[in-house]
């Protein structure tokens, strides 16, 4: 059985009306100068980090890269600023979002367009203090850490996929860790 059979939602083409975009997942990775977004499902122990923003959704934390930054640090600065985290490990690329914008210019003007990447890592952390919440970005109220059961669930506020995502990435981290 493969991947997208197990994890259909993830796998199905989806439109991000948001950004006008048609993405696919795919365990293939893509090329550095593609990924404008870095996602990390976190681990502090057995437990995932989730971020309760104030649409009442819960998320991995992450964000959009900044002109220059490297994949790593753009993990750093988000993890610090949505979750008040700091990375305990190294980070393990686990797949991303390739997809194409129909918007006429790249959200940033350093950013690739319209071909785009969303990149999904997963990471041990430690929770180190609050998130800094800076103006430009999501407002984080709470950050917490859940069972692998629940943190799927509560996911699912993001998006339909994302449970299937969480779980994913719980399946990934636990086999690196045999």
């Amino acid at each position: 059985m493969t991947l997208a059979d197990r994890y259909p939602l993830l796998h199905t083409p989806a439109r991000w009306e948001w950004g006008g975009l048609d993405v696919q997942f795919s365990t293939d990775l893509p090329a550095d100068e593609l990924v404008t977004n870095i996602h990390v499902v976190c681990f502090v122990g057995a437990e995932i980090v989730l971020c309760r923003d104030a649409r009442d959704f819960w998320m991995v934390p992450g964000g959009t890269r900044e002109a220059g930054e490297s994949v790593r640090a753009c993990v750093v600065r988000e993890l610090h600023e949505e979750a008040g985290a700091e990375l305990a490990g190294p980070l393990h690329w686990i797949g991303a979002h390739h997809g194409v914008t129909d918007h006429p210019e790249p959200y940033r003007p350093w950013q690739p367009h319209p071909h785009k990447a969303w990149l999904w890592c997963t990471a041990d952390v430690a929770l180190t203090g609050e998130p800094t919440n800076p103006e430009d970005g999501e407002q984080i109220l709470e950050v917490r850490t859940f069972p692998l059961a629940q943190a799927a669930r509560l996911a699912g506020t993001d998006g339909d996929h994302m449970s299937e995502l969480v779980t994913l990435a719980a399946e990934l981290h636990l086999a690196r860790q045999r």
